[in-house]
């Protein structure tokens, strides 16, 4: 059996979790609790954005104590989570849902396409590959491809990438707007003093400025000792073609402004993807993306 080394985000957990008991309601043959667990979170999904205690309590009209528990049961589901500042938010569940919206078999579906393409990747190179697609909070997994071999680097679906010590997340963040950039990764930097977070964004905007020059994002052990990524942006121009055009982003393409949801990583041991030979490994990677492409 292949030893497989798995990559995952901590996700927020709840605080003070209280248990919340499961009654049903006979007549209608239904889990009220749970019913009512699921309003909440359509108030959630309904809003769009992270939300204080008090204002989900008022749309339910319910008391802002008994709301909290509801909210404690779908963050320990990971379908809501808490953030910083008090409010909440969607978690990662609902994002691989929503992910999953994209899968099925039919010819112009891209998450299927894009899935083709990792598995060829894989064959190629012998690497784990990885989808991601990016999200209000940051880029998550909807697909990873495991290769043949003794050991194999594999990240869940539905892991929230970081954005500074991650090939993902540095290629993502690279192509979003600053103003959408800068709170997250400072987020990331939270147990520094702001001397030393502008320091770091001062850096890390050269970094986002290298990334879009070459095309690519790469990291050596920043998350993990011993282990490479490389990462390319892919690129669909047009939802509303019925043949959607799938190609690798060079910078060039990128400064036209087309839309970036989704990233392909590639990630292996320093002796599978050796940093050196990473302008051929962006080369066959590129090649292979363009046969895929739909005229």
């Amino acid at each position: 059996m292949p030893s497989k080394l798995l990559i995952e985000q901590n996700m927020p957990a709840a605080e003070n979790p209280l248990d919340n008991p499961v009654t049903t309601n006979k007549s209608q043959s239904g889990v009220q609790s749970l019913e009512i667990g699921l309003s909440v979170l359509d108030v959630l999904i309904d809003h769009n954005e992270p939300m204080m205690l008090k204002d989900i309590a008022q749309v339910m009209q319910m008391h802002p104590a008994k709301c909290h528990r509801y909210l404690v049961s779908l963050i320990r589901k990971n379908y809501a989570r808490k953030l910083d500042d008090g409010r909440y938010g969607l978690g990662d569940r609902i994002n691989t849902l929503a992910a999953l919206g994209h899968s099925g078999f039919s010819q112009n579906n891209i998450l299927e396409r894009l899935t083709h393409i990792a598995n060829e990747i894989k064959d190629t190179l012998n690497c784990g590959v990885q989808i991601a697609k990016w999200f209000s909070e940051g880029p998550i997994i909807i697909q990873s491809v495991e290769p043949d071999s003794p050991i194999s680097i594999i990240t869940r679906i539905g892991s929230r990438m970081p954005l500074t010590t991650s090939a993902t997340g540095q290629l993502f963040a690279s192509y979003q707007p600053d103003a959408v950039i800068q709170p997250l990764v400072t987020a990331e930097w939270q147990k520094d003093n702001e001397a030393i977070i502008t320091e770091k964004w001062q850096n890390f905007s050269h970094l986002q400025a290298k990334i879009r020059t070459q095309g690519y994002a790469t990291v050596t052990g920043d998350m993990l000792m011993g282990i490479n990524a490389i990462t390319i942006p892919v690129i669909v121009p047009s939802f509303a073609n019925s043949a959607v055009n799938l190609s690798a982003v060079s910078g060039k393409t990128a400064s036209k402004g087309l839309p970036l949801e989704y990233a392909i990583t590639i990630i292996g041991t320093t002796q599978q993807l050796p940093m050196s030979e990473q302008h051929n490994v962006v080369e066959q990677i590129l090649a292979i993306a363009q046969r895929y492409q739909i005229a």
